[in-house]
């Protein structure tokens, strides 16, 4: 699994338990697939693991198992050794006759499947008060004095008769959901978005086929097409899910489906109905699914190694049906809710090889992070704006040339040995169980368990090195923070400086802090010039760099900023035309400056920095000036918070400004580049600069006189 996915899921989990601290009430956003349970269970297991006195509800919708699939989940994790604080248990009401419904005391995170507690239900007879009761009264009336915090799943699902019981019973309620309902309050305060969840490698990003004349025909034409390439590239079956509507136009979509797989190109596909209604339910695969009960269908379609091609179902999978295989979604239905739309589409997002996405080839990982959609247009991408190079984008990435670096694990280090290393170390007297060294082993970072997987040829080996697996971090924490003896330069295959640039295409998200830019290295696909920034902070300083790109210089070319000229090529360049001109290289031609968003999807530009695991830090903005001088830019704000916790009196937001400073000062002596950490703080900026490894704090009107 990727550090930044990992990083991504630590760093949510980190802001989620913060926020516990001063709040009574969290919503968490997070996109379908991006590993919600699993963020769910790691909070849950570190406040546990401070605080005895809490338990969790975890409040879950029946529909589709999700309770059942939480509760099998976090035993699951708990069983790996991953949440060993986790005790769950699953509130059933799978009783007999008039036997009262009784939920025990001695566990500490409970499943609860939302219609269980409904007008009517068993749970509503007094069983869940009496519960409650149980375990937040005082000692005096035999209670066990228990704070009982409230996790709500799928929390844009209304849960009445629980917020009743709020006020009364619940220290804290935490929000969980891929689409929050904002009209109920439910406003993030912790939220991974979905570029981010994209960038991580931790879902699919969208190939979004809009051409409302397509019909089904296509979609499945195109799932033959990429079926091969799945099977070969990354050893799993892929799954094509078919959404029809719920009432009049069933029938009628469900024969234009099988009509087409009827035909003889087809035939080899497996395909699968499922619908409420057991009795309707229909497949072609008499091999294996028709000798299942219908109610094991489901269980048999998510597996990597079923056959099913094509799942084709009514409202049955919206929420908690996990099937990373599919990668195809057609929508025959008429949505008109945006939750449901979220929900359908998350279906089809998650990486199928998360786990191991870095073994893959780049052919491979390309087809495991695209989810192809026809008919949804997901929330995000309804404000999505997709932009690219100007034309004969070679002459932009010509001229904008960065080199990148990363940071070296210890193995690297030349006089490192594990075997020695581990040989230094005092023998342990009382061995740890297998439980709890396989714990440690999966919390350490993807580093260190390389080091142990190459070092342990046998059991005896992997045992040795989890015995000292912490001091084997410290030690590999120790040298890889050293910038000046673990930071290089990214190199090529040929041992060469690997030289990027900007991608040829990319996109971003609105977010408000407009700025109409019409001559830098950006073109909207739209051709309008407004472009969106990520804060006011950042609006501010494009605002800068645009002023400073033209402003009028002694020396040079006229411009601070190194300007261009693009446009289309000409196919009859060099040719002499009736008059004997010479015809041009380009075609409407245009001037444009060389700076411009480090746009993070698809962006080659980053460098390494060391923050209790390696990250990865995306600067906001690139310069070339009409000295050739590149210069980078990581924009901060100390006026707002940070985009997952406090503003910058937040001990974790200060780390990492100064693990930034560090970082951009080795690399700015490596890379020969020019690093900058813009900070605006009220309406001044103070913008730390670091030229050859050296570091000068500056004002605006200081860094505009250095660029000139």
């Amino acid at each position: 699994m990727r550090q930044e996915a990992i990083d991504l899921q630590q760093d949510a989990v980190s802001a989620l338990i913060e926020l516990t601290v001063t709040q009574d009430e969290i919503t968490f956003k997070a996109p379908t697939g991006s590993g919600k349970t699993y963020m769910m269970a790691e909070m849950m297991n570190r406040i546990l693991s401070v605080d005895k006195n809490v338990i969790f509800l975890v409040s879950t919708l029946s529909k589709g198992d999700l309770a059942t699939q939480n509760y099998e989940k976090f035993q699951e994790y708990s069983a790996k050794g991953n949440f060993l604080e986790l005790k769950p248990y699953l509130i059933s009401s799978q009783i007999a006759g008039e036997e009262r419904l009784f939920v025990p005391t001695d566990y500490n995170v409970y499943l609860l499947p939302r219609d269980l507690y409904k007008k009517g239900g068993r749970l509503m007879q007094g069983a869940m008060e009496g519960f409650l009761h149980n375990m937040t009264g005082g000692k005096i009336t035999g209670g066990l004095d228990k704070k009982v915090y409230l996790i709500k799943d799928e929390c844009h699902i209304a849960t009445n008769n629980l917020d009743n019981l709020s006020e009364k019973f619940f220290t804290k309620t935490y929000n969980f959901s891929a689409t929050p309902k904002l009209s109920r309050g439910q406003h993030p305060d912790v939220e991974i978005k979905n570029d981010d969840a994209v960038n991580a490698k931790l879902i699919k990003d969208i190939e979004l086929i809009d051409d409302q004349d397509i019909k089904v025909a296509g979609a499945i034409e195109k799932f033959e097409e990429v079926k091969t390439e799945y099977r070969n590239l990354l050893g799993l079956n892929p799954c094509l899910i078919i959404q029809i509507s719920n009432k009049d136009k069933a029938d009628e979509e469900i024969a234009e489906i099988k009509k087409e797989l009827a035909k003889a190109e087809h035939t080899d596909l497996k395909w699968m109905l499922i619908v409420n209604d057991e009795k309707q339910c229909d497949t072609n695969d008499t091999f294996k699914a028709k000798k299942l009960p219908v109610s094991k269908w489901k269980d048999y379609a998510k597996e990597n190694s079923s056959t099913i091609d094509i799942i084709i179902f009514k409202m049955v999978i919206t929420e908690g049906w996990d099937i990373p295989r599919a990668c195809m979604l057609f929508q025959m239905r008429d949505s008109k809710s945006k939750q449901l739309d979220e929900q359908v589409m998350g279906r089809v997002r998650r990486n199928p090889r998360l786990l191991d996405f870095e073994s893959l080839s780049e052919d491979a990982q390309k087809l495991a992070m695209t989810a192809w959609i026809w008919g949804i247009v997901p929330e995000d991408l309804r404000k999505s704006f997709g932009v690219k190079l100007w034309q004969d984008s070679e002459i932009i990435t010509d001229e904008i040339k960065i080199k990148t670096t990363r940071l070296k694990p210890l193995t690297k280090k030349a006089s490192f040995s594990l075997a020695t290393f581990l040989k230094k170390q005092s023998v342990v007297s009382a061995p740890s169980s297998i439980f709890t060294l396989w714990r440690d082993f999966v919390k350490a970072e993807n580093s260190v368990r390389e080091m142990g997987e190459k070092y342990a040829i046998n059991y005896t080996k992997w045992r040795e090195f989890v015995e000292n697996i912490e001091a084997v971090a410290n030690e590999s924490g120790q040298y890889v923070n050293d910038y000046e003896k673990s930071m290089e330069v990214v190199k090529d295959e040929k041992g060469q400086d690997l030289e990027v640039s900007f991608a040829s295409t990319s996109h971003y998200t609105d977010n408000g802090n407009y700025m109409n830019i019409g001559d830098w290295v950006w073109k909207r696909n739209d051709g309008k010039d407004k472009f969106s920034f990520d804060s006011e902070a950042e609006r501010e300083w494009t605002e800068i760099l645009k002023d400073l790109a033209k402003d009028d210089v002694v020396v040079g070319d006229g411009r601070v900023g190194k300007r261009v000229e693009v446009g289309k090529k000409n196919p009859k360049a060099g040719a002499v035309d009736l008059f004997g001109e010479k015809e041009p290289e380009l075609l409407e031609t245009k001037q444009v400056y060389l700076w411009g968003k480090n746009y993070v999807a698809n962006s080659p530009i980053k460098f390494e920095y060391y923050l209790g695991t390696l990250h990865s830090s995306y600067p906001d903005f690139v310069m070339k000036d009409s000295f050739d001088r590149v210069h980078i830019f990581e924009v901060k704000s100390v006026n707002i918070s940070s985009s997952m916790v406090g503003g910058f009196d937040n001990n974790i937001y200060k780390t990492k400004l100064e693990e930034l400073k560090k970082a951009y000062k080795q690399a700015s002596k490596l890379t020969e580049q020019i690093f900058y950490l813009p900070i605006l703080r009220d309406d001044s900026w103070r913008i730390f600069q670091y030229v050859a490894g050296c570091e000068k704090t500056l004002t605006k009107d200081e860094f505009i006189n250095f660029c000139k």
